[in-house]
């Protein structure tokens, strides 16, 4: 009877707590979602090239700060804490950059200024 709770937990209890512990998958999720904002910014000449691949640069250094996080096995409630700053920093530099008066809708790699300046 012993015997069969210990596999039972073994079996059941360790893999959920080794995800829950080191896994992040809002933090996933959400570096996706702003590389496709970045994506859609790029598509439409709302962001420069220039603008993205500064862009760029910050959400690599969010994976950066991600993958410190995890290097120990634990993400701990600070380093979580610490990431989504880092994410909401990105987030805002994403939306100020798209909504700038940088534009380049005809893709030549040139910043088209808005005509209602």
């Amino acid at each position: 009877m012993i015997r069969f709770r210990h596999i039972a937990f073994i079996t059941f209890a360790l893999p959920t707590l080794a995800l829950a512990q080191t896994g992040t998958p809002s933090v996933d999720q959400r570096q996706i979602n702003q590389e496709h904002r970045i994506d859609q910014g790029v598509a439409s000449g709302s962001l420069t090239q220039r603008e993205a691949m500064r862009l760029e640069r910050g959400q690599q250094r969010v994976e950066n700060m991600e993958a410190r996080a995890k290097s120990d096995g634990v993400v701990t409630r600070q380093e979580r804490g610490r990431l989504q700053y880092a994410e909401n920093v990105q987030s805002r530099h994403i939306s100020r950059e798209k909504h700038d008066r940088q534009h380049d809708y005809n893709h030549n790699g040139r910043t088209d200024h808005s005509r209602w300046r």
